[in-house]
């Protein structure tokens, strides 16, 4: 199916930061088609997604269960940011004149999202005061050890992502990671369980990050982290990242403090997530 967005779309810098990311067993990307098993109520298939030849992805989706369609769209036009509209965000963000170079640079950047809460939100406690390719390996073993084995026609992908019964049982820590991260992962697990609505939107950032940083071992660069790819709030910003600190820095051409990187990011409100994503893209660019 085709699923339309509003131009420019910046497919290269999308599929950088999925492929960056790809947890082994669930996910691929091989000659810029993104690959990954999906789970929607109980039920598993898989989905791939490629540049269309006009203003839109081309998606293709496997499913057993036609019902399950409008979520698996609408999960889709999230975690690609489909419903951004680029020419009001450059507007906004250009008016910062160092968010004007890096707009013009790349102006079809969006801010991906994510398949899943739970997921996402396992992504980054792994993350946490480790390098993003540590905590891939982690998620690997994760998925290895606990999700469910599929059969599927592509080569790559043989698990779906564990469930929140299993993880909230589980003793993860057996995994090779602290044993406080283990019991914030099965933590999470719980909370999900307990309230399935604790990683949809909420009605401000404020509330969404206070309801995350409710949950133990759960700090607020991981609340922010997880409002930004998940509940999808543009302002979201995770002040501490040594990413965007060390993006900054080597953009203005001098060290720069987590305090000083907040206070300068006042200047890209209500938007400050697509301005986190200029800067972790300018960074990968720089390498």
């Amino acid at each position: 199916m085709k699923m339309a967005y509003q131009p420019p779309y910046d497919w290269a810098a999308m599929l950088g930061f999925l492929s960056a990311r790809a947890i082994t067993g669930l996910e691929t990307v091989v000659a810029g088609v993104y690959r990954r098993s999906i789970s929607v109520d109980g039920r598993h298939g898989w989905i791939s997604v490629a540049p269309g030849d006009g203003d839109w992805l081309e998606v293709s989706v496997d499913f057993p269960e036609p019902a399950a369609f409008p979520e698996i769209e609408r999960r889709l036009r999230r975690m690609f940011d489909l419903d951004a509209q680029p020419a009001l965000i450059n507007r906004q963000l250009a008016k910062d004149p160092l968010m004007a170079q890096l707009v013009a640079a790349r102006p079809g950047l969006r801010v991906p999202g994510t398949w899943d809460g739970l997921e996402l939100a396992v992504r980054a406690v792994l993350g946490q005061q480790i390098t993003v390719v540590a905590a891939i390996r982690l998620a690997g073993k994760l998925v290895a050890q606990y999700g469910q084995l599929l059969d599927t026609p592509h080569v790559g992908i043989t698990h779906a992502f564990p469930t929140p019964q299993v993880l909230a049982a589980a003793d993860l820590a057996a995994l090779g990671m602290p044993k406080a991260r283990g019991r914030t992962l099965s933590g999470m697990a719980q909370a999900l369980l307990d309230d399935p609505q604790v990683f949809e939107p909420k009605a401000s950032l404020k509330d969404g990050v206070a309801r995350l940083v409710a949950l133990p071992g759960i700090g607020d660069w991981t609340a922010q982290y997880i409002a930004m790819r998940q509940l999808r709030e543009a302002d979201a910003f995770a002040s501490g990242d040594i990413g965007l600190i060390n993006a900054l820095a080597a953009l203005e051409g001098g060290p720069v403090s987590a305090r000083q990187l907040l206070a300068r990011a006042e200047a890209w409100r209500p938007l400050r997530a697509y301005a986190a994503q200029h800067l972790w893209t300018s960074l990968q660019r720089a390498d």
